[in-house]
């Protein structure tokens, strides 16, 4: 049997996105269906990172619930490390913005929390198989749910924010991709159980390779150091990654402790080819990737999702599509800002497998000049908190 049902906007994917588009949505006067295909315990117990710009931290803070301001931790600044000595980057100081840490998954308790106590249709255990009538005024998500039954979700838009293989996606841009770059190297992360480190991330660029100190709580920790796409995460020792990650931040002493979770993150960036067709969008992960040095990807997200929650707005309501007309063009906008940042940190703090004497003495010039001049510490503060919204 398949159960049709009838909704202004359809959702796919209970992620950052699609929660934080209901909300807006739902403030606007405007319904919306969420389907996702993983249980709330699954998505509740994703984690992920968790740096979030100042306007991301604005905006989740007005949804009722939020526990940034309480749970997360405010960091005025990063260090970078290299040549055995650390560089503070004052983000208040230069920007008079901060960022917040608040893993995502703890942001994304907070969001399920707010939208299923305000009464929002979210479907758990649900499939998106495809979009049918992709041309016309009311494009149908087809799905399908775990015990098998059908579900066709008529709606006046549907939003792909169901991750980097979305189905929406695939119904926007047929075969045609997108842009694409993989890059030589990966993240090896732990999460352990020991004290931080240090009380801001630490950024350290050093003859090995590349190593973020970050943290988590006062108990638990995350740390990674750059590694081989293709390594095996469970073949080194925990003596092994310990002395990989203290070898990569010479000047620091780590605080070890016993390695409970481990994992290999390989590095790409993605651009959709199309963002939008006719009353079919998608945001997020759906829409691009970028690797996680700039810390660009739920705030992204964000961005992407206050752009189309105007756009529906207008469209929905006041039967005025300029707005969404220009949705595209517009994301576009901060998604390359955000792709070249993200680039730009990762090529001047990773070291390539095949990198010259040259190109190691040049990188080493590249971070003095970001940190001894105003100017370019202010670059760096402005990327990493976050450009205004529009």
């Amino acid at each position: 049997m398949t159960t049709t049902v009838r909704t202004q906007v359809a959702i796919v994917g209970a992620g950052p996105a699609g929660l934080v588009l209901s909300h807006l949505l739902a403030e606007a006067g405007i319904a919306s269906v969420i389907i996702d295909q993983r249980s709330r315990e699954d998505i509740e117990q994703t984690i992920r990172a968790g740096i979030l710009e100042q306007g991301t931290v604005d905006l989740l803070a007005t949804i009722p619930g939020s526990r940034v301001h309480t749970a997360g931790a405010r960091h005025d600044g990063i260090e970078l490390r290299f040549d055995g000595a650390g560089h503070r980057i004052d983000f208040p100081d230069l920007t008079g913005r901060a960022v917040w840490l608040y893993p995502q998954h703890e942001a994304l308790k907070d969001l399920l929390a707010a939208r299923i106590g305000a009464g929002q249709d979210l479907r758990f255990g649900v499939t998106a198989t495809g979009v049918e009538d992709a041309d016309g005024d009311r494009p149908r998500v087809i799905a399908v749910d775990d015990a098998g039954a059908g579900l066709e979700i008529e709606a006046d838009f549907v939003v792909g924010a169901d991750g980097s293989r979305s189905v929406v996606r695939k119904a926007i841009s047929g075969s045609h991709g997108g842009l694409f770059r993989e890059y030589p190297f990966a993240w090896f992360g732990i999460l352990c159980e020991a004290g931080p480190s240090a009380d801001e991330l630490i950024y350290s660029n050093s003859p090995d390779g590349f190593a973020l100190i970050s943290q988590r709580s006062e108990t638990v920790q995350r740390m990674y150091f750059q590694c081989a796409p293709d390594l095996d995460a469970d073949s080194m020792s925990e003596a092994q990654i310990w002395d990989a990650l203290q070898r990569r931040v010479p000047g620091t002493t780590l605080v070890e402790g016993p390695i409970f979770q481990r994992d290999v993150l390989r590095f790409r960036s993605f651009v959709a080819k199309e963002l939008r067709h006719g009353r079919l969008a998608i945001v997020g992960d759906a829409a691009h990737t970028v690797p996680p040095t700039g810390a660009k990807g739920m705030n992204l997200a964000v961005a992407d999702v206050l752009l189309l929650a105007r756009a529906l707005e207008a469209l929905l309501v006041r039967s005025d599509a300029g707005l969404l007309d220009g949705f595209a063009d517009a994301a576009r906008d901060r998604i390359w800002k955000a792709q070249h940042f993200s680039w730009w940190m990762t090529s001047m703090l990773h070291v390539a497998p095949d990198a010259s004497d040259f190109d190691r003495e040049r990188q080493l010039g590249e971070l003095r000049s970001v940190v001894e001049s105003e100017a370019g510490r202010t670059y760096l503060a402005e990327g990493y908190t976050g450009w205004p919204f529009a």
